[in-house]
């Protein structure tokens, strides 16, 4: 099969399915990920390996555009007027999470992986990065049934807003566990640096995304083209800069493009910016949505999964728990409505993206090669399982709150 035909039969198929699963009432997204298991080469062999592969610029252009979105729905205003909520239910959440799956795993994984070496070097630093790769969500599936429902208001605002600062926190909890795994490892305590790393990633990644988004925000009229097309065209290939400079830099990409899109939403008028990303979400995401929750399918390791499927599930089940009741906790902690304190949990189930990057950062520390690969796979499996149950979850959210209307 040839790379064109494949790419036609990826897109058709998500497309397909997207709409019949849509008419039995679920959302597209699940669809989507469905198609992809249907296209896995290790499940039906339909596309090649070698095909699935060669997908990595298409699906970090996807993610770019991703997380462009998510950061063009944090105005300050609302921030500000909510950020004690918004504060406490991504504290909540995130930090909740982490500590139920590490506590977790630290009393399981001994039976779950009964020939693990050692518990304290194996098992104890295990469950700490497990515990700390927890808390980011990916809130590219939420952002997709947010797309389909047209949904719109409090519940939703907090559930997007709470989605990018626990990536933060996820960067920063690994960061910490990094750490701890390494003094549990290599018995040596590493220098302050290993702490102060992310801390400088973080702020540099935000740091180019805000001039990127400024760089187009104040582009000159020439340069932005004569038609809404081309001055999509110009977003695209700024959007590919910003990635791929923060790739090449260290930096994280996801924040990076965020970070764009945060600075566009707040430093472009209100009916310029509507017009700029309601473009986008009209004409690019859709497409989007289709190419990058197809290959995500496309991308499961069965063999993997099959193997660590007990601990993927233990993994899954208490990160579910931690998201739903730290959500809870720390939106009434701040006050919040209580269709706020419900159903924001609902909405960030599904984790994928940043989670996955930072589990291949620790693949490439050859102190932790006695878990890295253990972990990998693991959270690889659990990314696909929270795909296909994170979106129910958020339609869940957004349709029991009152803030769906009527599907596209």
């Amino acid at each position: 099969m040839t790379g064109l035909l494949a790419t036609g039969l990826v897109i058709t198929l998500g497309y397909l399915l997207g709409e019949l699963v849509r008419k039995i009432g679920l959302p597209r997204v699940s669809g989507y990920i469905i198609a992809g298991l249907i296209l896995n080469p290790q499940i039906t062999g339909l596309v090649s390996a070698s095909f699935v592969g060669s997908l990595g610029t298409t699906t970090s252009l996807a993610l770019s555009i991703l997380t462009f979105a998510i950061g063009g729905t944090l105005a300050l205003r609302p921030l500000r007027e909510l950020g004690r909520k918004l504060l406490f239910i991504a504290l909540g959440e995130a930090q909740l999470s982490a500590l139920l799956v590490a506590a977790g795993c630290l009393a399981a994984l001994p039976f779950l992986l009964p020939n693990a070496p050692s518990f304290l070097t194996t098992v104890a630093p295990l469950a700490v990065l497990l515990g700390a790769l927890a808390s980011p969500t990916d809130p590219s599936a939420t952002l997709a049934v947010v797309r389909q429902y047209r949904a719109k208001g409090m519940v939703t605002f907090s559930i997007m807003a709470s989605a990018a600062l626990d990536d933060a926190f996820g960067i920063l909890n690994y960061s910490l566990g990094v750490v701890i795994a390494l003094v549990l490892i290599t018995h040596r305590i590493e220098g302050v640096s290993t702490i102060l790393r992310p801390l400088i990633g973080i702020a540099g990644a935000l740091a180019l995304g805000f001039a990127s988004g400024l760089a187009f925000r104040f582009a000159p009229r020439w340069l932005r083209g004569e038609s809404d097309g081309l001055e999509i065209a110009l977003l695209l290939g700024l959007l590919g800069i910003c990635y791929g400079t923060a790739s090449a830099l260290g930096l994280d990409q996801l924040l990076a493009t965020m970070g764009m899109g945060i600075a566009v939403v707040n430093a472009t008028r209100r009916q310029e910016r509507h017009r700029i990303f309601h473009l986008l979400e009209e004409s690019v995401e859709p497409l989007v949505f289709i190419v990058f929750f197809t290959v995500s399918g496309m991308l499961l390791d069965v063999a993997v999964l099959i193997h660590y499927f007990p601990v993927v599930l233990l993994f899954v089940a208490l990160r579910s728990v931690g998201k739903l009741a730290g959500a809870y906790l720390g939106a009434r902690l701040g006050k919040a409505s209580r269709a706020v304190r419900r159903y924001t949990g609902w909405g960030l189930i599904p984790q994928g993206g940043i989670v996955i990057g930072l589990a291949l950062l620790a693949q490439q520390n050859a102190a932790l090669s006695s878990i890295s690969h253990i972990l990998l796979n693991v959270i690889i499996g659990a990314t696909v399982l929270h795909e296909l149950i994170g979106p129910l979850a958020a339609k869940v959210a957004i349709t029991k709150s009152g803030e769906a209307t009527q599907p596209r």
